[in-house]
């Protein structure tokens, strides 16, 4: 939970007991966290072509046809590859009102079940998305202005990006699952 402005980074979950469900966990966090740089980046990137954009418009009289696009495309890429990352230190909202109220067999049971339905649920966003970017790469689909980059840009960056969230739940659940200790699990929820 935030209380204001935090600047130490927040720590990570514990690394899970199983060593195989830890070493793809570690390699997955390495690969969000290159993602995370690389939407960053992208973040700065699009505040700079929409600056342009208006810098030309108003003061050249030079309007530019490509910066809506690419701005979208960059944003498409920075919440998706951002997922995943915000998943592993469960950052997502989570409504936890009757956490405190069940034993906790139940809120475990009830824990692990709305893992199960997230990953699932992100598992069918995952294949929805990688037909579309399948579609839109076989039948060459572009967008429907005079710059027409191709749709197969976001929709990949779509697929991949839950994808990486759907590895990311199914890992969590796993370690959630295969722990020696029960403890370490409502610990890691709680952080």
């Amino acid at each position: 939970m935030s209380h204001g402005v935090e600047l130490e980074p927040g720590r990570g979950p514990a690394p899970p007991d199983n060593a195989i469900v830890a070493a793809a966990t570690a390699l997955l966090d390495r690969l969000n966290r290159a993602l995370l740089l690389l939407s960053m980046i992208a973040l700065v990137l699009t505040a700079i072509v929409l600056t342009y954009s208006v810098v030309s418009r108003y003061f050249f009289h030079a309007p530019t046809d490509w910066q809506d696009e690419a701005s979208v495309f960059m944003l498409v890429g920075v919440t998706f590859f951002c997922t995943a990352f915000v998943q592993s230190h469960r950052g997502h909202i989570g409504i936890e009102a009757v956490a405190p109220l069940l034993p906790r067999a139940v809120n475990a049971a009830r824990l692990l079940f709305v893992d199960v339905m997230s990953a699932a649920f992100c598992a069918f966003f995952s294949w929805k998305s990688w037909t579309l970017f399948h579609e839109a790469w076989v039948d060459g689909q572009t967008t429907s202005s005079t710059f027409a980059p191709p749709l197969w840009i976001p929709y990949s960056m779509m697929a991949a990006g839950m994808t990486l969230l759907t590895l990311q739940i199914v890992l969590q659940t796993l370690a959630r699952m295969t722990n020696k200790s029960p403890d370490k699990a409502t610990m890691e929820r709680a952080a």
